[in-house]
């Protein structure tokens, strides 16, 4: 995959995956990462993640409410954490391959436009 800005990356969809379609390297995903902000990389190079501290507990369901209807319109789905009530967390995968695709980064990039309300 080629590197691509994270505008470049929300001006594209998510394309259906069934499997067969390989996998990024972890140091194709490093690349990658350095054009998003925030998310970060897990220690066996198969998924992304980014940690946001929101405002309050309704802040946190916003977001996730947001992330889920993004995620239906690309049909790439997150998982979604909730601790200590407003500290969100997610995840991406692409579960068809066991480990990251440029879906992954499209619906990264997608969420990290979406409005926020971060404790300040």
């Amino acid at each position: 995959m080629a590197i691509q800005t994270a505008t470049e990356l929300r001006h594209k969809s998510c394309q259906p995956c069934e499997g067969g379609v390989p996998e990024l390297s972890a140091d194709e995903a490093r690349r990658q990462l350095a054009e998003l902000d925030g998310w970060e990389l897990s220690d066996d190079g198969k998924r992304i993640r980014r940690k946001f501290k929101m405002k309050d507990f309704m802040a946190a369901i916003e977001l996730f409410n947001d992330i889920a209807r993004t995620a239906e319109d690309e049909g790439h789905h997150p998982d979604l954490h909730l601790k200590d009530y407003r500290k969100a967390t997610v995840e991406l995968t692409t579960h068809a391959v066991g480990g990251l695709t440029e879906n992954d980064f499209i619906l990264a990039a997608k969420i990290d436009a979406l409005p926020a309300r971060l404790k300040e």
